[in-house]
């Protein structure tokens, strides 16, 4: 047999080694692009945080925890004052405010809502509300009208004021409707309040900036005031619906008269007087009810109580009644109550209330930790009897001792003074409804 010859022996040895290299490569490649996608699945894997063997499992289990969040814990407070909690909100409580009949106290937070109770129930171990929801937004302010028909929010992202209409069913509820168009837009900065004159003629609302701006009730801007104070902290309306006045960067607060005619109509808004006598910034301040008194608080440590029923317009400024010290407000921004008949000021700072005596300017009361987190609102009910705070999911509620205290001295006084039988009698019988709150309270001095 004849064997090949060399060139065609090496020409086929060529051929089938060309064939086994491009088989290598095509399985090589193979290899790497599978090696490539289960690199990619893995790297995805550890960039999620994940285990390599139980991707599946991690991705199941992570979107049922998105599903099912844990609730927060709800804050606990004790103290032998505290009347009681309200805590029907999911979300933190932003703002509250009193009816002017004293019958209801509105609240909004950031779960959508809006929550009216009611206060004959704040004593009671059960706590009603009815609750108004706020569409595709949450309102950071809440003020009822004075004839407590309607009440108006602020808008958390709208940037605006909602108006909402209450409207009694025959089963004693409410329904509550909101008007179908909001305020325009005015402000450019952060809203700081908002307020309801008294007498329903105007609504004021105030923005960080030095922005106060006062509305008709329709949305119509009556006028614009520049309060040059580099910044506003707070702005509000006397409970009288005379003034309007604000407070900020410089060591003063500033009050303006709204003025109408005698047919109701808008006039001008004209600078009435000033509270100087701080030395730095304006934290926050507050009318008493009959508009008579202000307290104010500021950066320099101190506390300070006016008499600012005088006659502006023959140039007659203020009296410093008295100066309190509060160091607290030297150190972070803080806010103020003043019940109703000026006799005891609240002042707020983180999470804790101190209560003074602004009679003879002492420190009776202090709560700490009251909530889980920075007091966020502050208020008297109109009775003076009822402290109220927020500051996360619920409002609490303490007994104003000092408040009691204050009348027991005020009567212990005057009925020294008082010649005529009817009016000792009078006075007795408060003296002795004073004396009485504070004994159930466990509060009397002996």
């Amino acid at each position: 047999m004849e064997l090949p010859q060399m060139p065609e022996l090496m020409g086929l040895s060529l051929f089938l080694g060309l064939l086994a290299l491009v088989a290598t490569a095509a399985v090589a490649r193979g290899w790497l692009r599978a090696e490539e996608e289960t690199c990619s699945r893995s790297a995805g894997q550890k960039a999620n945080g994940l285990p390599l063997d139980k991707s599946l499992r991690s991705k199941k289990q992570k979107q049922h925890q998105r599903i099912r969040r844990e609730k927060p814990q709800q804050h606990n407070f004790t103290h032998r004052l505290l009347a009681g909690a309200l805590k029907s909100h999911s979300g933190n409580i932003s703002c509250m405010d009193f009816s002017s009949n004293g019958k209801y106290l509105a609240t909004c937070a950031d779960d959508r809502t809006v929550r009216i109770w009611s206060t004959k129930d704040f004593l009671q171990r059960e706590h009603r509300s009815m609750r108004a929801n706020v569409e595709l937004d949450h309102a950071t302010l809440v003020r009822f009208s004075p004839d407590c028909r309607a009440f108006i929010v602020w808008l958390a992202n709208g940037d605006t004021l909602r108006v909402f209409k209450m409207t009694k069913r025959e089963d004693g509820g409410y329904t509550f409707t909101a008007n179908p168009e909001d305020f325009p837009k005015k402000h450019k900065a952060p809203i700081i309040n908002i307020g309801i004159a008294d007498t329903g003629k105007f609504i004021m609302t105030a923005s960080s900036d030095t922005t106060v701006l006062i509305w008709n009730l329709k949305g119509r801007v009556l006028s614009t005031i520049n309060t040059n104070q580099m910044n506003n902290t707070h702005a509000a309306i006397s409970p009288c619906s005379r003034f309007v006045a604000s407070c900020g960067f410089t060591p003063d607060v500033k009050v303006w008269e709204v003025c109408f005619g005698k047919n109701s109509d808008f006039q001008e808004v004209v600078r009435a007087f000033e509270l100087k006598g701080h030395s730095a910034a304006v934290h926050f301040f507050a009318f008493s009810n009959d508009s008579r008194r202000m307290a104010s608080v500021s950066k320099d440590g101190t506390w300070k109580l006016w008499d600012t029923d005088v006659e502006y317009k023959k140039q007659q400024d203020p009296y410093l009644l008295r100066t309190g010290c509060f160091e607290e407000a030297s150190t972070m921004p803080c806010r103020l109550a003043l019940s109703p008949d000026a006799q005891v000021l609240a002042l707020a700072s983180g999470s804790s209330i101190h209560l003074y005596n602004t009679r003879r300017g002492e420190k009776e009361e202090r709560f700490e930790q009251v909530h889980g987190e920075c007091i966020a609102d502050l208020s008297f009910d109109i009775t003076g009897r009822l402290l109220a705070s927020c500051g996360d999911r619920a409002v609490r509620l303490f007994h104003n001792t000092p408040g009691h205290r204050a009348v027991v001295e005020e009567m212990q006084g005057l009925l020294k003074r008082a010649s005529n039988e009817s009016t000792r009698q009078r006075l007795q019988q408060q003296l002795t409804q004073a004396q009485e709150a504070l004994r159930s309270l466990g509060a009397l001095k002996k």
